[in-house]
């Protein structure tokens, strides 16, 4: 209990991080569209509305959408404005499970004629969600961390196709790094002459991590692996399933990683 306790204060912890290390929100379609012939309007709508409010603590942009969609469907408003807050929700982190949730519930508060209307639109909107064939969507659904973008830059050791997300910068920096089934990285070094390694939150999926020299380790959600620096080690998805952890460098003298050889398929075809 006291394991689960402080792994969901870490959780809550990097969430909030995510959160404040966002972009903030800007909006120019009120200046494009009637800066000249209403100039008030489109200070108020642009400046206001989502410079100020739209970015304000205490609520993420993520449920400030759900907040607006809800809104605007119980109203009735079903038309070309609710499917640019549908767009904008995707953007801020709104899943295709979540907004389909959504809808059915307001659909008993809202009426069934407005949530078949807004379902139309935002069936369109989560079209690539629905349509992807490789899984990636519905891993990015399991979790509140971004997959991110092709990891191109440690491509070269790594077996398989991983992602990076920079999660936060400042404070402690940290990432979320996620493998395709079967993606692994190289056996590599953190070096240090003091403190240093690395710790790893996971977060989703499943995946392996090992020593030179011991066992393999299943990951799961929730596990943490703290990583002494000078210990030569790989870690990665397993065979049949996506993965994905938070990777925190430990601070320490001297600190450099040093990428050695790949995990074979032998290696890696022993690990279930």
């Amino acid at each position: 209990m006291k394991k689960i306790c402080i792994l969901s204060l870490i959780l809550l912890t990097v969430n909030s991080l995510f959160i404040m290390s966002q972009e903030k929100i800007t909006q120019t379609a009120g200046h494009v569209q009637l800066g000249e012939f209403a100039p008030k309007f489109a200070e108020l709508n642009d400046d206001v509305l989502f410079g100020q409010v739209w970015n304000r603590p205490g609520l993420s942009p993520h449920d400030r959408s759900m907040i607006t969609i809800a809104t605007l469907i119980g109203k009735g408003i079903i038309d070309s404005s609710l499917t640019h807050h549908l767009q904008f929700a995707k953007q801020n982190g709104v899943t295709r499970t979540e907004i389909s949730e959504m809808l059915t519930h307001i659909a008993f508060y809202a009426g069934w004629p407005n949530a078949w209307g807004a379902f139309r639109l935002a069936k369109d909107v989560w079209a690539e969600d629905a349509t992807a064939d490789n899984g990636k969507a519905a891993f990015q659904r399991e979790m509140i961390f971004p997959i991110g973008e092709p990891n191109t830059a440690y491509a070269q050791y790594f077996i398989g196709n991983s992602y990076l997300a920079p999660i936060s910068t400042e404070q402690v920096a940290f990432s979320n790094v996620t493998f395709e089934p079967g993606c692994r990285n190289n056996w590599h070094i953190h070096h240090a002459t003091k403190g240093g390694g690395q710790m790893l939150v996971c977060v989703a999926g499943r995946g392996w991590y090992q020593e030179e020299g011991k066992p393999a380790v299943e990951m799961l959600p929730g596990d943490v692996i703290h990583i002494p620096a000078n210990v030569k080690h790989w870690h990665g998805a397993a065979a049949d399933s996506w993965f994905a952890h938070l990777a925190f460098g430990i601070p320490g003298e001297n600190t450099s990683n040093e990428w050695l050889e790949p995990v074979t398929d032998e290696e890696y075809g022993r690990l279930k």
